[in-house]
């Protein structure tokens, strides 16, 4: 799936971001962004698989419906983390603040990431190392 190899890819990028100099204002900017990138990948390939699924809300579902039903579909899923991801996603899109920045990428580099990482492992083992087109 298509969807995937761009969350995968987007993935490799974003796991590298705790070698950056994280007092740059710029590379800080740049997580955050890749993170947004990041959090729309994942819910995207959630929505995709609760498609091949059979699941309707896969149709029409916004990114919390989806997150909702992923976790009905997947055990695996934590489903607080996501929602987490979610509000910050909404919160930092309309307001920039330097200090709400730093604390935004603690949170990416400790929580974010590895609940990125462990959905690709899970769904990776889910569907025995082959992701449904």
């Amino acid at each position: 799936m298509k969807k995937f190899e761009n969350y995968l890819s987007n993935l490799a990028v974003l796991e590298k971001a705790d070698k950056e100099d994280l007092e740059n204002e710029f590379i800080l900017s740049g997580v955050i962004d890749k993170f947004f990138l990041q959090f729309e990948l994942g819910w995207k390939v959630l929505k995709e698989l609760l498609r091949y699924e059979g699941k309707a809300v896969a149709n029409t579902g916004s990114p919390r419906e989806i997150i909702k039903a992923a976790y009905a579909v997947y055990d695996f899923m934590e489903e607080e983390t996501w929602l987490s991801m979610l509000r910050d996603r909404n919160d930092m899109a309309h307001v920039y603040d330097e200090e709400a920045a730093k604390r935004l990428v603690k949170k990416i580099l400790e929580v974010y990431i590895p609940t990125f990482v462990q959905l690709k492992d899970s769904l990776t083992e889910y569907y025995d190392g082959t992701i449904p087109e």
